[in-house]
């Protein structure tokens, strides 16, 4: 029987590559290659997959097996209202509830954020995981004293599946989301759940205007080449993705 921890460390890893785009929305999942590049057996890939399933970062395709859920602008502009609902409203009771520990915390975050912002835009390279990282530690800071940890639970899921399009269509925002964000930091300091939720609805409705402007999904929302055409191309998206974020 397997170690339950190989099998976690695997579904850490896959969750990963799925969200931050190095396994591309529509991939197929040969179990084969998986078995090889996660190190764990079929039967616990299949149970992973069943998981991540469950989370919608993957379709079971009965017989056929499993692929890379696909992206599409409904959904995504779906997600971000559900990540702007559960953040909007965790925001509120961490301001009421937050003492000094949890002003650290914000202020600790947003220091690492807005020094990789400030990288990013004097044109230095930069990792763009260690980007939206450090994005997530902000943005879960100024709602980690809302005191629901089901609510924190949905909220992270939503940013996963947020986040996940982010990477895809490789969106920043430039001086405009890094002032969002020092605004935000403002309002927590301030107490302003007022002011927090308006600029926190420009932040995400902002992304979301400038990813479907861009045209940064159409990659993955045309419509499917032929399976002799998938076949010959297999792999060639996440590595001109990859390629794009290098340059």
């Amino acid at each position: 029987m397997e170690d339950s921890s190989v099998g976690e460390a695997a579904y850490r890893r896959i969750r990963a590559d799925i969200v931050f785009g190095r396994l591309a929305p529509g991939q197929r999942l040969g179990l084969d290659w998986m078995r090889e590049t996660y190190g764990t057996s079929i039967s616990t890939l299949r149970e992973l997959l069943n998981r991540l399933a469950s989370e919608e970062l993957v379709v079971a395709e009965g017989q056929r097996g499993f692929e890379v859920a696909p992206v599409s602008t409904a959904e995504f502009q779906e997600v971000a209202a559900l990540r702007l609902l559960l953040e909007a409203h965790a925001l509120e009771h961490a301001f009421a509830a937050g003492g000094l520990d949890w002003e650290g915390g914000v202020v600790s975050a947003h220091h690492k954020l807005a020094a990789l912002e400030r990288s990013l835009l004097a044109g230095e390279a930069a990792d763009a995981a260690l980007w939206k990282r450090y994005d997530w530690e902000f943005h879960h800071a100024l709602i980690a004293a809302c005191g629901s940890r089901t609510l924190l639970r949905a909220h992270m899921a939503a940013y996963d599946r947020y986040l996940r399009y982010q990477m895809v269509a490789v969106v920043f925002r430039g001086e405009v989301a890094a002032a969002e964000h020092r605004r935000l930091l403002e309002a927590a300091l301030a107490r302003d759940a007022t002011t927090a939720r308006a600029v926190l609805r420009a932040h995400i409705d902002g992304c979301v205007a400038q990813v479907l402007a861009a045209g940064g999904l159409d990659a993955f929302t045309t419509p499917p080449p032929s399976r002799a055409g998938q076949a010959a191309g297999k792999g060639a998206a996440p590595r001109a993705r990859a390629a794009r974020r290098a340059g």
